[in-house]
């Protein structure tokens, strides 16, 4: 694609060196430049795409886009914000693909990623040959891919779009985040379906305030052609009010009349009915809206139960902020006649304010809470975890090490106890002074199973 059409697609205040150039690839790390690539100079967190120039030049880039000139050699787009215009041409390069892609977007504080999971699997049934982006799980033509941010970055993602129209996909569910939208990820992507969740505290070292972060998800449905929403939630009835024309639910509709909901946990009820609404919306027939809400059993962690013959529960879950906290301990109370023990911590480098909310929520409806190291990132784990405690109504212990944590929960329980392990979910790796390392709590609960676990 030749470089005039960016030229047209992005309005630069300013073109260096204009000349005529093709255009074979869009890129904005280093690690993917390939040659005749059109380089975009991000300002990130900690560096600064401009410094990096000279090494995308040197594997191939053909030119730039900035926001300052620079003393190189190739043509320079300059333009006021290089993360805006990443999504334009992207857009523009990949053919626009949401034209054609039938997308379902899913946005909300909890319950994304089991939403997603239930409303790709009915899709799927439906024979709408559904790609599938989570944080846990991306599918393209029904082949597994590597999962990278939650939402991608918008040359990414418009990527995997175009790649799934060619491998046959015709629709696609994804988890719609409000960073994604904050940072222009999401920009120019259509939305044929988009569902609200609900909103909870969450990410407000990123976004300041509540309403702030209300306003990202608010924005989302601008792009969307059909709003399906949670009145359950009092952010979702203030959505309902600004888009009158949407399909609403909540924890009493009974849309699920008829159908075997698998899924445990009260909670999940919520998510069942945003995902058959959604397919609703996508105009698909009840039988198949049963068979594949049917079919799903359980999400990678989310709730998943870890079974190695045991006499008493361990379930793994995500739950990383105080509501999801809460929910996943009220629905594991009943599946016992024990003891509820949780293990759980906070990540570093993330909203400290919810730290002491859910060490109150872990003392009051935990019989035994431990709090242990989440991913502290660069942050002190220890102080990490006094932040949560001092939020403790009643006694938590404490125990950084976070296999140790969870051998100790399993090795304490006895017969009708339940043990939660919340925080990471599926994650397989732990960050930790900025290093990633393998770890993986459904596989640290089985080991200390076989280990410690009394069986009947």
């Amino acid at each position: 694609m030749d470089l005039e059409r960016f030229i047209t697609a992005l309005g630069p205040t300013e073109v260096v060196d204009q000349a005529p150039v093709e255009i074979r690839d869009l890129a904005y790390d280093t690690r993917s430049v390939a040659p005749g690539a059109l380089f975009f100079c991000v300002r990130g967190s900690s560096t600064d795409g401009h410094d990096l120039a000279p090494a995308a030049i040197a594997a191939g880039a053909a030119a730039l886009v900035v926001q300052r000139q620079l003393e190189v050699a190739v043509p320079q787009l300059v333009v006021p914000d290089v993360r805006k215009a990443m999504p334009e041409a992207a857009v523009l390069f990949f053919g626009d693909p949401t034209r054609e892609l039938k997308v379902a977007g899913i946005t909300g504080t909890n319950g994304k990623t089991t939403t997603a999971f239930l409303l790709h699997s009915i899709l799927a049934l439906a024979g709408r040959r559904p790609g599938l982006l989570t944080n846990i799980e991306r599918r393209v033509g029904g082949a597994a891919r590597d999962t990278g941010l939650n939402t991608p970055e918008a040359i990414d993602l418009q990527r995997l779009f175009r790649e799934m129209l060619d491998a046959g996909d015709r629709s696609c569910v994804i988890e719609a985040t409000s960073i994604a939208q904050a940072k222009g990820r999401l920009d120019r992507t259509r939305f044929a379906v988009l569902a609200f969740t609900n909103l909870t505290q969450d990410h407000l070292d990123f976004h300041a305030s509540m309403e702030a972060y209300f306003e990202a998800k608010r924005a989302l449905f601008a792009q969307a052609e059909q709003a399906v929403i949670n009145v359950g939630d009092e952010y979702g009835r203030r959505l309902a009010a600004e888009f009158p024309g949407a399909v609403t639910f909540d924890a009493t509709s009974d849309a699920l009349d008829g159908i075997d909901l698998r899924l445990r946990g009260d909670f999940n009820r919520e998510n069942a009915l945003a995902a058959v609404c959604a397919a609703r919306a996508f105009g698909i027939d009840r039988d198949a809206i049963r068979r594949g809400i049917e079919a799903v059993v359980s999400v990678p962690g989310r709730f998943e139960p870890v079974d190695d013959g045991q006499s008493f529960s361990v379930l793994v879950d995500y739950a990383h902020t105080p509501d999801s906290l809460d929910n996943v301990l009220r629905a594991a109370r009943p599946l016992g006649d024990g003891r509820l023990i949780v293990v759980f911590g906070a990540g570093g480098d993330r909203d400290r304010a919810k730290r002491p909310l859910m060490g109150r929520i872990a003392s009051e409806l935990a019989d035994r809470a431990i709090v242990t190291t989440d991913n502290p990132r660069r942050e002190d784990p220890a102080e990490i975890a006094s932040e949560i405690a001092a939020g403790a109504s009643h006694a938590v212990e404490i125990e950084l090490d976070r296999r140790r944590a969870i051998e100790a929960a399993i090795a304490d329980a006895r017969p009708g106890d339940v043990v939660v392990i919340a925080g990471k979910g599926a994650d397989v790796e732990q960050e930790v002074g900025g290093r990633r390392v393998p770890f993986d709590d459904r596989v640290v609960a089985r080991e200390a199973l076989r280990r410690v676990a009394v069986r009947p």
